[in-house]
């Protein structure tokens, strides 16, 4: 079998063009909605924290290698410790649920996408060729 053998088809216009609007208005979507699920993991990222905190100090009997720094001139006092955790019992990270979109990255994509329905609009051509669909694939 020759694996190398490019893939010959023919895909409506119309369909292109449809499946490129709703990418187009998913990634609008996804950028506007990035700030407010950026700021919900923050929140979740400080709750970590602070469980992590809690899981720490309550193992501080555990601790191997205690180093310290007192700080005269503000009065803090630094501790730093290493510790042999359980993973069944340390708080599990929280991940982000999405894809962070750069501006950069986002105004690329959306006049690439409005760019290439612009273009498709205008054909009279009912079928999208091998080469314009390679060019937009990335996006559907």
């Amino acid at each position: 079998m020759n694996r190398n053998k490019p893939i010959s088809v023919k895909i409506a216009t119309t369909k292109v063009i449809k499946a490129l609007e709703v990418k187009l208005a998913q990634v609008k979507a996804d950028y506007t909605n990035q700030d407010e699920l950026e700021a919900k993991y923050q929140k979740e990222i400080e709750v970590w924290r602070k469980s992590v905190s809690k899981y720490a100090v309550a193992q501080i009997t555990k601790a191997e290698n205690i180093r310290t720094n007192y700080r005269a001139w503000n009065k803090t006092l630094n501790v730093d410790f290493d510790l042999v955790c359980d993973e069944a019992d340390f708080p599990k990270e929280p991940t982000r649920s999405y894809d962070q979109i750069h501006s950069h990255t986002y105004n690329e994509m959306k006049n690439e996408l409005e760019n290439a329905i612009r273009i498709l609009k205008m054909t009279d051509e009912e079928v999208v060729s091998t080469s314009t669909y390679n060019a937009i694939a990335r996006y559907l």
